[in-house]
């Protein structure tokens, strides 16, 4: 997952005990941002890992679609939003 993009993060704690990260993607090519529910505490390192992961699955998953029936793949994780900024 090499990549010259930078992702910032801030957590807000919610009132069910999970924390509610935001995340902007720093591209110069295509900014975006997003949400991640986490339902336990973990580390910065480990948040930015998982964003990461999901980020690269959605790119193989949109890079998947038939190009006669372009309809984007159903999104399978509700603890995980996209926009573009």
């Amino acid at each position: 997952m090499e990549s010259a993009e930078k992702i910032k993060i801030t957590s807000k704690a919610l009132a069910s005990g999970n924390h509610q990260v935001k995340f902007f993607v720093e591209d110069e090519q295509r900014p975006q941002y997003g949400y991640l529910l986490v339902t336990e505490p973990k580390p910065v390192g480990e948040i930015i890992e998982q964003i990461k992961a999901k980020l690269e699955s959605r790119k193989v998953k949109m890079g998947n679609i038939n190009p006669f029936f372009p309809v984007a793949p159903m999104e399978d994780d509700p603890n995980f939003y996209l926009f573009s900024a």
